[in-house]
């Protein structure tokens, strides 16, 4: 069966998909939707990742971008059951054993909800500002997720040797309370697929379209296979915005809307592609019509997805 998860809203703003009700919102919004999602069965709730924004980008992206370490922990106390994904953390930007550090207490405190999601970052001002190598980054990432893996795994002295960084003989406790954090590597470039298809254990596109899925995964599978890897991997997608019944107010014309028996049979047409998991974004005026959302969609549309 697919299963569905979040990107939260508020924690992000980019005038690409945030409404205009986010701009007010803030933590009790955050924790409402984090509870919502808890109690009807999404997977997990996704947190998005930058430092600094340029004011050459500001305008279409915005400077709100929560802290995901910051915003997962403080919602990890707020709920039980749903996972807790970085949706990406840009790795690239902090080295191995801060990352490793930040992440295995999240993980440590969660009771084991993490899901490590990273990607390569595209923002050049951003890694500039911190000293992180901008033009060599597709490199760094390859090697930060060898490098995390060492460090999130069981070892209290992880040990990594590696082109651009190396230790040993340094602890670090808590470990991770799971024994291996998933990491779910993230874009759509033929890098970034080679990559989730290497290193990762899921994949999350960049909202791909439906018609390019397919080649995307059947080369993803074949990669995975040339290479002799045998283990699952968990494929994603970002699908359409999505409004739950006949909407009063007009939701665009690309949002999937209307009676949830045909919403579920849009969606799957994700899953016989080879789609485990899809991240949905519901269009809203409201927190309250957001969470009313959320759970239609988890009482009246997931039932019917496979």
């Amino acid at each position: 069966m697919v299963v569905y998860g979040l990107q939260l809203p508020v924690q992000s703003q980019s005038t690409l998909y945030a409404e205009p009700w986010e701009a007010a919102a803030g933590p009790a919004d955050l924790v409402e939707v984090a509870r919502v999602a808890d109690r009807t069965g999404f997977d997990y709730i996704a947190s998005c990742d930058h430092v600094a924004i340029p004011r050459r980008l500001a305008g279409p992206m915005s400077t709100v971008w929560y802290d995901p370490v910051a915003t997962l922990s403080f919602l990890a106390a707020a709920t039980e059951r749903v996972r807790l994904l970085s949706h990406v953390a840009v790795v690239g930007l902090r080295h191995p054993l801060v990352t490793a550090k930040a992440y295995a207490t999240l993980d440590h405190l969660s009771g084991g909800r993490l899901v490590l999601g990273v990607g390569a970052g595209h923002v050049q001002e951003e890694f500039e500002a911190v000293g992180a190598d901008f033009a060599g980054r597709g490199g760094v990432l390859d090697e930060t997720i060898d490098a995390l893996r060492a460090a999130l795994g069981p070892e209290e002295y992880p040990e990594h040797a590696g082109e651009r960084f190396a230790f040993k003989d340094l602890g670090q406790r808590p470990r991770p309370a799971q024994e291996r954090v998933p990491v779910w590597v993230g874009g759509s470039s033929p890098a970034a697929v080679r990559r989730a298809a290497l290193k990762g254990d899921g994949w999350l596109p960049q909202g791909d379209p439906r018609d390019r899925l397919p080649a995307r995964i059947t080369r993803l599978r074949s990669l995975r296979e040339e290479a002799g890897i045998e283990d699952p991997i968990t494929v994603g997608a970002i699908v359409e915005a999505l409004y739950v019944g006949e909407a009063s107010w007009d939701v665009g014309r690309r949002t999937l809307s209307g009676r949830p028996e045909a919403l579920a049979e849009s969606l799957n047409a994700y899953g016989a592609m080879g789609v485990h998991q899809v991240q949905v974004r519901f269009r809203s005026r409201s927190r309250t019509e957001l969470t009313d959302q959320m759970a239609a969609f988890a009482v009246e549309v997931a039932p019917h997805l496979s």
